[in-house]
Order: C-alpha cells, then structure tokens, then sequence
C-alpha cells in the first residue's frame, strides 16, 4: 500500500479591493509594499487586472490577490512591523476593504 505524504499546509490568500483617492501618495505605497511582501513569500496573483463581472455588483476600484505560503504568515505579514510603518500610506491613499481567506488544504 502507497504511503501519502504529509498534508503541506493550506496556502493563504490577502484579498483587498482598493478605491485609489490619492494616486501619488498610493506609488509610494506601492513601492513600499511590494518588498515587503516578498519577504513574506508573498506572491501577487491579481494586481489591478481586467474585472468582468458575472453576477451581482462588481468590485469598486483595483482588485488585489496575493497568495502567501499559509495563513499563519499571511497573518505575520499584515501584523509585521515592516508592513505596519506603510501601512499608513495605504490607508491615506485610498479606501480599501482587505481580508486574508485560507486555501484549500494541498493533498
């Protein structure tokens, strides 16, 4: 009988809608965030792309998915002291609705 390998954890999604109010101060955010990210073995999936809705309203502003090895880092990430010192650019730049969701487990 095949012996499986272990379950590796789910990996972990950071969804935000992003309304842009202040497009210079949002660069600087940008610019700021993305390393940041990467140090979390973050990986951006959506980055402002084509939005076609379906069913119901469609997302107000730019669609962000990075995907994050767990939800436990993702978790890291948002609470880091790196992430919280730029955070504040975001939140001047914009308004944001933003969520971390946990995949399905990987078999």
């Amino acid at each position: 009988k095949a012996r499986s390998a272990p379950n590796a954890a789910p990996k972990a999604y950071g969804i935000a809608e992003i309304t842009v109010t202040d497009p210079e101060t949002y660069k600087l955010y940008i610019a700021a965030v993305s390393p940041v990210v990467a140090q979390f073995g973050g990986k951006y999936i959506v980055r402002a792309g084509t939005v076609v809705p379906i069913e119901g309203d469609a997302p107000n502003g730019r669609v962000i998915v990075i995907e994050f090895p767990s939800l436990d880092i993702a978790k890291s990430f948002e609470a880091s002291p790196q992430y919280l010192a730029i955070a504040p650019l975001r939140q001047k730049a914009s308004r944001t609705r933003l969520f971390l969701v946990e995949g399905t487990p990987q078999l």
